[in-house]
């Protein structure tokens, strides 16, 4: 619970540095990268290769791609479009799509989680009423992909670390993550990213330190080790316990000119949106 509990903490400090400092000043597919690199020169140095399972390396390549490589693209990508609360608010959606998950892999279906993916765009609207865009679904629908595969990599990593135990330390296995994440992030930066958008002022490197060594490689390592030790009910609400967290400090200190009202409004009706996923789910939501 402790690590779960800090890294929140950490996540919603993070939300507020990249809309603040790096969305619409820095690349986004470079300020991943950067991300990557860093948390990657931390683990895989520690990393066991020669005592890891063929079957395990593959799965945190896989889960790397998709909980980091795919999901902090799309996020960045949305900071274009939407504001810090904004995306804060539409994150709350991952356990949708952990009961999705779930679904698939138990072979079954809960039409509740249909309703709830139509009363979450609801919600969306409602925030941006007066002013919705092309633009701003698109947001929206990255950051749902963003979701998915974040809620997909949790999911994964439970499951992968249960069905190959070891006496090796997490961190001794958990180089590969970010391996895979790299496999996914350098081709996006190399075909899409622009050289001529990169860091300029000594606070945006400072950001993207910060973002790389502590929010990704220590953020995501515990975050995934936290998830191992606690039960999916607890997991659940703390995926989103970073969004009231996250918001305070953006409306404290960066934002305060916010529409309140609406963004209130909307933020219920998303989280609506969560609490009518979960009906017709007959036990707790197993753990991303």
């Amino acid at each position: 619970m402790g690590y779960l509990l800090f890294v929140t903490l950490i996540q919603a400090f993070s939300f507020n540095l990249i809309g603040e400092y790096l969305a619409g000043h820095v690349d986004s597919y470079f300020a991943v990268l950067v991300r990557v690199v860093l948390a990657g020169l931390v683990f895989i140095p520690l990393t066991r290769w020669r005592s890891v399972e063929p079957a395990f390396m593959r799965g945190m390549l896989l889960i790397g791609a998709l909980q980091f490589g795919i999901t902090y693209v799309c996020l960045y990508l949305s900071f274009r479009v939407l504001t810090v609360p904004e995306v804060l608010l539409f994150t709350i959606l991952t356990p949708l799509h952990v009961t999705l998950i779930e679904d698939a892999l138990n072979r079954r279906f809960n039409p509740w989680a249909l309703v709830a993916a139509l009363v979450a765009v609801t919600g969306a609207a409602i925030i941006r009423f007066d002013n919705i865009a092309g633009d701003f679904f698109m947001g929206f629908l990255l950051l749902q992909l963003a979701n998915f595969t974040y809620a997909a990599g949790q999911v994964m990593y439970k499951h992968l670390v249960a069905k190959h135990p070891s006496d090796l330390p997490h961190y001794r296995r958990f180089g590969f993550f970010f391996i895979g994440a790299l496999v996914v992030v350098l081709p996006a930066f190399l075909l899409f990213g622009k050289a001529n958008f990169l860091p300029e002022a000594p606070l945006q490197w400072a950001v993207l330190l910060f973002l790389g060594l502590v929010s990704t490689a220590l953020g995501i390592y515990w975050w995934n080790k936290g998830a191992c030790l606690v039960n999916g009910g607890t997991l659940a609400v703390m995926n989103n316990l970073h969004v009231p967290v996250g918001l305070l400090m953006n409306l404290l200190i960066w934002n305060l000119d916010e529409d309140l009202g609406r963004l209130f409004l909307g933020g219920a009706v998303i989280l609506g949106a969560v609490w009518i996923s979960r009906l017709g789910v007959r036990r707790p939501l197993v753990a991303h």
